[in-house]
Formats: C-alpha cells, sequence, structure tokens
C-alpha cells in the first residue's frame, strides 16, 4: 500500500510512472478498447456495457492530482493502475467474464473513489490452453509462496513476543519476501493489505497503523516490544487468512502481465526511494523479491510472449539480467546491504536499469493476450 504520489522515470529519481505515454491513443475507440477519463472529480468510460474477455482499459488522468484505477469483482481487486499522473495516459488490459463490476477512479489515490458500473455480458472468445495453462502455473507458484509466508511470518512474530530484539530483526525481512514476491494478488484483497503491509505514511487520519511496519518501526526505534503482542499476533492471522483466499484469486494471463508491471512500480515508488523500510533499510531484500516476482511471472508467460512477439521475449531477458547484476553488486552473504549505506550513484543505477525493465515489462500483457 503506497502514500499517493506522481512517478517521473525512475532513472532521474524523480517521480513517474515509467512507460506511460503522455497522449492518448487516437484509435482508443476501437473496438475492445474503452477510453476512461480520469480527472479530480470524473470517471468517466466511454461505454460501461462490455463484451466478455479481454478490454482494454485506456485511462487519461486529466485532473490536478495523481490518481490510481481499479476494477472491482464485489469486494475483490480484479485489476488496478496507481501512480497516473496528471497530463498522461496508461492502457490497462483486463480480462473479464460475464458479470457485475465496479470501475474506480481515486483522485489523490485516497478513499473510495468515483465509481461506475460497468456489464459485461457474452461468453467471450475460447481461452488459448497457453494462456490457461500460464495462469495455472502462476496460481500454483503463488499458492507455494503463500505456503511458506505463514511460517515465515509466525517464527517472526514469536521473536517479536518473547522480546528477542535481535532475532526479530533478523527474521524481519526473511517474513516479508513471499509477500513482496506476490504482491499484486496480495493486494486483490484489498482489506488484508493496509492491516499487513501499510507504511504510516500511508494512514489515513484515525486509521490504526498495524502490520510488518508497525513492527519494524518498533524493532529500529527501541519500543517496549511487550505492547505489540496483540499486533503480531494479528499479522499471523491475516498471513494465514491471506493463504486460504489465494485459492479465490482472479488469476488469468493478463491479470499475470498487469501484476509484473506493478511489481516494477512498487520497486521504482518505494525500494528505489528508500521509502519503504524507512526503519530496517531492508528495501533491497523487497527490491529482490519484487523483481523475482516480475520474473517469474515472465516466465509462465514465456511460451504466449515467444509467439505474439518474440522480441519482447528477447528484450525482457536482457533487461532482467542487468537488473540482476546491478542488484548482485549489493549483496551481503545470503543477504543485502543495508540500504541507508548504498551511495546515491549506485541508487541512480538501481533506478537506471529498473526504468530500462518497466517499459517493455509495461508491454507483457498486451503480448499475452495478443
Amino acid at each position: 500500500m503506497r502514500a499517493p504520489r506522481f512517478l517521473l522515470p525512475v532513472s532521474a529519481l524523480l517521480l513517474f510512472p515509467a512507460g506511460c505515454a503522455t497522449d492518448p491513443d487516437p484509435a482508443a475507440s476501437a473496438a475492445g478498447t474503452v477510453q476512461v477519463d480520469a480527472t479530480d472529480d470524473r470517471c468517466a468510460p466511454s461505454r460501461t456495457e462490455l463484451p466478455a474477455g479481454v478490454t482494454t482499459l485506456s485511462i487519461t488522468n486529466g485532473g490536478r492530482q495523481v490518481t490510481e484505477v481499479y476494477v472491482y469483482d464485489g469486494d475483490r481487486i480484479v485489476t488496478e493502475k496507481e501512480n497516473i499522473g496528471p497530463g498522461t495516459s496508461y492502457d490497462l488490459a483486463v480480462d473479464l467474464p460475464a458479470g457485475s463490476y465496479v470501475l474506480a477512479c481515486k483522485p489523490g489515490m485516497v478513499g473510495e473513489g468515483i465509481r461506475t458500473e460497468l456489464v459485461v455480458s457474452g461468453e467471450g472468445r475460447q481461452e488459448d490452453p497457453a494462456a490457461a495453462q500460464a495462469a495455472q502455473d502462476y496460481r500454483d507458484w503463488v499458492t507455494a509462496q503463500a505456503d511458506a509466508l505463514v511460517p515465515a511470518v509466525e517464527a517472526f512474530a514469536a521473536a517479536v513476543k518473547s522480546g528477542d530484539v535481535e532475532r526479530a530483526k533478523a527474521l524481519y525481512a526473511p517474513s516479508r519476501e513471499p509477500w513482496e514476491r506476490i504482491e499484486p494478488v496480495a493486494e486483490s484483497f484489498g482489506d488484508l493489505d493496509p492491516r499487513m503491509d501499510a507504511r504510516e505514511a500511508d494512514l489515513a487520519a484515525g486509521e490504526a497503523f498495524t502490520g510488518w511496519h508497525r513492527l519494524e518501526k518498533a524493532l529500529w526505534t527501541g519500543e517496549d516490544l511487550a505492547a505489540l503482542a496483540p499486533v503480531a499476533d494479528q499479522l499471523v492471522a491475516d498471513a494465514t487468512e491471506l493463504r486460504q483466499r489465494v485459492p479465490n484469486a482472479v488469476i488469468t494471463a493478463t491479470s499475470v502481465g498487469n501484476g509484473a508491471k506493478e511489481l516494477l512500480d512498487e520497486v521504482a515508488t518505494g525500494k528505489i526511494t528508500g521509502e519503504e523500510e524507512a526503519f530496517s533499510h531492508t528495501d533491497l531484500v523487497d527490491f529482490s523479491a519484487n523483481v523475482e516476482g516480475a520474473a517469474k511471472a515472465f516466465e509462465v508467460l514465456r511460451p504466449l510472449v515467444e509467439q505474439n512477439a518474440p522480441e519482447l521475449a528477447t528484450q525482457l531477458d536482457e533487461r532482467f539480467v542487468a537488473v540482476d547484476a546491478a542488484l548482485a553488486r549489493h549483496r551481503d552473504g545470503d543477504g543485502f546491504a543495508s540500504y541507508d549505506t548504498v551511495e546515491e550513484v549506485d541508487r541512480r543505477e538501481l533506478a537506471r536499469v529498473v526504468d530500462a525493465l518497466s517499459e517493455p515489462l509495461s508491454r507483457l500483457s498486451a503480448a499475452a493476450a495478443a
């Protein structure tokens, strides 16, 4: 969960979403594409009755605030795009079976947003067996990560409750890695994300500060841990609930591709800037896990990408290698250097390779759906 911000290419270490066009596609009225006019007080799709199957939401932010766009199926997030800056646009592909949905634009990236109902009808095109296999392979991997999350969180919480500060510090970052690898799926259960992963800066007035970052702050600022046992217990309960809810997650080849791009956006908005782990400075552990999750998404989609856009597959291979090499320079034993020791020139290099990967990764979903 992230505080609102407007991103410039991360290679400049400024705030602007890489890969977004500044002008809307003139062919946005084409079949399969729905224009979404998002402003500070408007969320207007060009049509609200859609055929089942893949639709591209061509989102243009004509307002003054950074915005984000969600598609909900009940309380589940089907897809989302954060950090759409003023005057920019973004194409978001979504695969929707017949049913009723809600499109929400959130100016300032806060609140329930401006909402519009969408009605999807028809059977859609027959699913490509390769796409179905990719989605199943990714679901199996997400399930394995959720399985690993629970005992990791249990061990961390036990250390917190026992008052063993050094052990709790050592277990903090590892307990987060499975979450960071599958963060787009985890975030699709919107009530769990703010309880488990909200930073203090993300909180609305009166909202409780819980989860990993509440415990992180206590550990690295010397707070008495005894009073935080309920927070540790709730984190275990939430991790367990996430594992139970993973089988109900909406996972398609398109959502897997979108999720890969979301993970790189997570790196750009929190890890490169050092905002995510403000007290522990374990940002590079999260960075690595986000990249691993994006790489897994590409791995399961590779057969589709090689069939539909072989040049993109080659480019993504090269860019992932570059990111891995840049990260490797900051390894420290089995982990990574504390991010507060990483020099500015090295942060800029990390930002550059992430930015270079982000642009082709933004085309992964479309290539998988072609």
